[in-house]
């Protein structure tokens, strides 16, 4: 039988890769919804040769233009995941960029079995909120960023009180053991990763370390363990994605080559089945190198040695500021080492300290005025 297939943010780059493995294993899957933001061609691209049941789209202009499609197509639009009543979804994948992920991913976990989540932000910002609507609904959940499902794989039925360390490896991103001078970084230099095909939010993550200090946030959110048990380690090869070290002297490590495809289909099939991967040619590099990274170059390391913003409160002030600033630098109006140092600065300010003290997120909202705070720090 088919599995129903709900994919959220099926036009950004986990969306499509999701896609392109269904394509392949049309006999497996039955896409029921896809969602899109502002790729509008691109969306009803998906829907002729997938032909969803359901178009989730929040965006006005976007339900605008492939309104007519839909018609012609009987395709349901929705702008409310409410609206799905009785459906319900085998797997979903929750892929929507940015903190816009929350509420679509806390939304559609009531009418799905399985859910795959790839937004890291979601995750930082809602956990509590996230979990605790999986255990209502009984959904079972798989990360399916490669660090973090990897360290899944690696501690799955071990005893956790032998975890000594985890260690997420991180590329070094385009401008590792580069001679450049980072301040004149360009938006298109900084998104021009190595390894790996991403978005340009992530693509600029990576090439200042951000991305690994949000996935060590994450990793210690998902899996309970404190921020302290996880050490960041630079693996230009992006080929070993996590390593566990045991007290017993032993570690393990997870090796495989650098597309996302991989932990998606992982994630997709419970019974993984060589022939149903899309790319199974395995090469294993003689040489593989690993380096701490260098805090002088790298000063969003420093991030995780402020203590007192490592809370619930403390991660979402985090995120959110880095995704303002982000934004600003793909946009020109800052520069890309900005990014980290105007971050750090705010992390560090009186207003900030004083906003922890006396905001606790009780409440979904919470959430969403930690977000208003961190917008009127961003000018």
């Amino acid at each position: 039988m088919k599995k129903k297939i709900c994919i959220l943010g099926s036009t950004g780059s986990i969306g499509k890769s999701t896609l392109e493995i269904i394509a392949k294993n049309r006999n497996d899957f039955d896409v029921i919804l896809l969602s899109g933001n502002s790729n509008f061609r691109l969306l009803i691209s998906q829907a002729k040769k997938f032909k969803p049941k359901y178009i989730y789209c929040s965006n006005f202009y976007l339900t605008k233009k492939i309104k007519y499609f839909c018609i012609k197509n009987k395709i349901i639009i929705i702008n409310d995941l409410n609206l799905l009543k009785k459906t319900k979804f085998d797997i979903t994948i929750a892929a929507i960029s940015g903190i816009a992920g929350l509420l679509p991913t806390l939304n559609i976990i009531k009418f799905s079995k399985k859910i795959l989540i790839a937004n890291k932000e979601s995750i930082i910002c809602g956990w509590k909120f996230i979990y605790k609507e999986l255990k209502k609904y009984n959904c079972y959940f798989t990360p399916i960023d490669s660090e973090h499902f990897s360290i899944s794989k690696l501690i799955e039925n071990k005893n956790r009180n032998l975890i000594k360390r985890i260690y997420l490896t991180a590329s070094g991103g385009p401008f590792f053991r580069k001679t450049i001078s980072l301040k004149d970084v360009t938006p298109n230099q900084a998104v021009n990763h190595p390894n790996w095909k991403m978005g340009k939010k992530i693509s600029v993550d990576s090439a200042n370390l951000m991305n690994k200090i949000l996935e060590v946030i994450e990793a210690s959110l998902i899996f309970n363990f404190p921020i302290n048990k996880f050490k960041i380690i630079i693996h230009p090869e992006s080929l070993i994605h996590a390593i566990v070290e045991f007290r017993n002297g032993l570690a393990s490590m997870l090796y495989h080559n650098n597309d996302m495809k991989i932990p998606i289909t992982n994630a997709l099939y419970e019974n993984f089945s060589i022939n149903q991967m899309i790319n199974n040619k395995f090469s294993f590099k003689k040489k593989l190198t690993f380096y701490n990274p260098n805090i002088r170059k790298l000063p969003s390391i420093r991030i995780l040695r402020l203590t007192e913003m490592l809370n619930e409160t403390g991660f979402i002030l985090i995120n959110v500021l880095n995704e303002m600033l982000v934004r600003k630098f793909l946009n020109n109006k800052i520069l890309f080492t900005d990014i980290v140092y105007k971050l750090l600065s705010i992390l560090r300010s009186k207003i900030a300290k004083n906003y922890l003290k006396n905001n606790k997120i009780r409440h979904i909202n919470d959430v969403f005025k930690a977000y208003n705070f961190c917008r009127s720090l961003i000018r």
